[in-house]
């Protein structure tokens, strides 16, 4: 499982290094220590993520996303032949649905890094009520 620095871990949540050492130091987010520098274990960062995703500050989405979202996967199930796979990317929490052998050659599993790359010909886009 990566390991991943805290600016990428702050990329990867859509905040700053400055706010992720702050969480670390309130023990809202576990670290641990490799090659000498503070780190965030994968899986330990897909969880914050979702936890973040599913408690959001009101007024955090005030812009559109961009077609393509780099973000954490947090789940990943799979059947017979299809498999879902979730991905956090900042405040956004995107599913795909994809072949089990397109996941399998990915190698996705929470704490994976991900592109989404999306289509659409229609997008509605809202502003929060203040």
């Amino acid at each position: 499982m990566p390991n991943l620095r805290i600016s990428e871990a702050a990329s990867l949540l859509g905040v700053s290094d400055d706010t992720v050492r702050r969480w670390i130091d309130q023990g809202r987010l576990p670290s641990v220590t490799a090659q000498g520098r503070m780190a965030i274990e994968g899986k330990a960062l897909a969880a914050f993520a979702q936890e973040l995703a599913d408690n959001p500050e009101s007024g955090a989405n005030k812009a559109s996303a961009r077609n393509r979202l780099r973000g954490i996967v947090t789940r990943v199930v799979k059947d017979g032949v299809m498999a879902q796979v979730e991905l956090q990317a900042g405040p956004f929490r995107v599913v795909s649905l994809m072949s089990r052998e397109a996941a399998d050659e990915l190698g996705l599993e929470p704490g994976s890094l991900a592109v989404a790359s999306i289509k659409s010909t229609h997008v509605v886009v809202e502003i929060p009520e203040a």
